[in-house]
This record gives C-alpha cells, structure tokens and sequence, in this order.
C-alpha cells in the first residue's frame, strides 16, 4: 500500500461553543492542514497518486476558510469548530472529488491536532 500525502497552511479566527476554559474566548490559530491519500497500485510512472491533484482540492478547500471567522463560516451552521470538526469537514469536503483520500489532520499548534478518517 502507498499514501501520499499533502499539506496546506491558513490562518482563521473561532471560539469553542459549549466550552469552559480559555477557548472558549475569540482567538486565532495558524492552521496546518494535511491529507493523505492511498493506492495500492503504481501508474506506468511509478506515481501512486498525483500531487498535483491533491493539492489542486486541498487548496479549495482552505482558500474557503483562510482569515475567517470560522464561528461564522456557512458551511459550519452554527457548530463549534473545533480542530476534530474542521477533519472532518476538509475529509467529507475532499473526499467527494478524490475518493483515494483515507484521512484529514488538522494542527492548530505544531504539538496538538486532531485526525479524522474512516
């Protein structure tokens, strides 16, 4: 089995609903956002998956939520965004355009993120 993998950076604004403790104040974060794709097969170039195409759809993806408020993001309804969330709102987003892909992470600092697949 092969996995590939891309990453994408944006910063954005948001506050945890239903939460106690500091987030749950306005702040901000330098998002880290990464996909992974698999095959289990190479193409006549040796490739498993190309980088290309990834990228092409991740950047969509961000380009969305770069410098937003993401607790008034429309595609979040009202819902806490929270790192768990934006998994799996980029892996549900992605996955419609590159069925291959097998998980979403999601840093909000460089020592904490969250993973979603399934």
């Amino acid at each position: 089995m092969f996995e590939v993998m891309v990453e994408k950076h944006f910063a954005a604004a948001h506050h945890l609903l239903h939460y106690r403790g500091k987030c749950e104040n306005p702040h901000g974060h330098n998002y880290v956002v990464q996909v992974f794709a698999q095959k289990d097969t190479l193409d006549k170039s040796n490739v498993a998956f190309d980088f290309t195409v990834l990228k092409v759809e991740l950047n969509k993806i961000v380009d969305d939520l770069d410098h937003t408020d993401l607790n008034t993001f429309p595609d979040f309804n009202g819902e806490s965004p929270s790192a768990e969330y934006i998994a799996r709102y980029v892996y549900q987003r992605i996955k419609k355009m590159v069925p291959e892909i097998n998980k979403a992470v999601v840093f909000e600092t460089p020592t904490q993120s969250a993973c979603y697949f399934e």
